[in-house]
């Protein structure tokens, strides 16, 4: 959506080794090289899990082995509700720092489940400073899923974007453009969608 997730995410975790402490940054699939990147060109090697992992035992493991006391967890919209249970048990039995970076609703502005479960744990909650603009110059809330250049409410929850075509891809939007195309199928406050 170009928030900024990532970006703060490896920010995070670039300060935890900054200070000694040893860290780890996970990621969801479908990263397929094992690479947490943000837009702006900053990358740095990630541990991949699917939906099949268990983060107590994957966690608990490096903790024990390799001294973790950080985790950083970016794309955590994706994880399952049952691993972010698993990460708050590692945050509660482990004395580990836990912080996870995702979007909390998806194209058709719903929770994703594992944003739902985040937010009933979470000790805290934060909005990063550096969320995108809409097109129309509001604050974007809301990404739009496009697709050949047309914004749709309806789908899979799931489905990855095109990282350099634009067959699928993520719009940032503001919450009243989000519903005027979404009642209307136009954009009418001055913004036209590509394609």
């Amino acid at each position: 959506m170009g928030g900024g997730k990532s970006l703060a995410a490896l920010v995070r975790h670039h300060h935890v080794g900054a200070r000694g402490l040893n860290g780890m940054l996970i990621v969801m699939q479908p990263r397929e090289s094992g690479v947490v990147a943000s837009r702006l060109g900053v990358s740095a090697p990630a541990d991949v899990i699917d939906d099949q992992t268990d983060l107590w035992d994957m966690i608990s493991r490096a903790v024990a082995e390799d001294g973790v006391r950080h985790v950083v967890a970016d794309e955590a919209h994706f994880f399952t509700p049952t691993q972010i249970e698993q990460l708050a048990r590692v945050a509660d039995d482990l004395d580990v720092v836990v912080e996870a970076f995702g979007l909390l609703t998806d194209f058709r502005t719903r929770l994703f489940p594992a944003s739902a479960r985040l937010v009933e744990l979470a000790d805290r909650l934060v909005a990063l400073p550096t969320g995108p603009l809409c097109a129309c110059g509001e604050f974007a809330t809301l990404n739009a899923r496009l697709i050949d250049g047309v914004m749709v409410t309806d789908g899979d929850q799931v489905m990855v974007g095109d990282v350099t075509g634009d067959r699928v891809r993520y719009e940032p939007v503001c919450r009243a453009c989000h519903v005027a195309v979404h009642s209307s199928g136009v954009r009418d406050r001055g913004i036209e969608l590509p394609g």
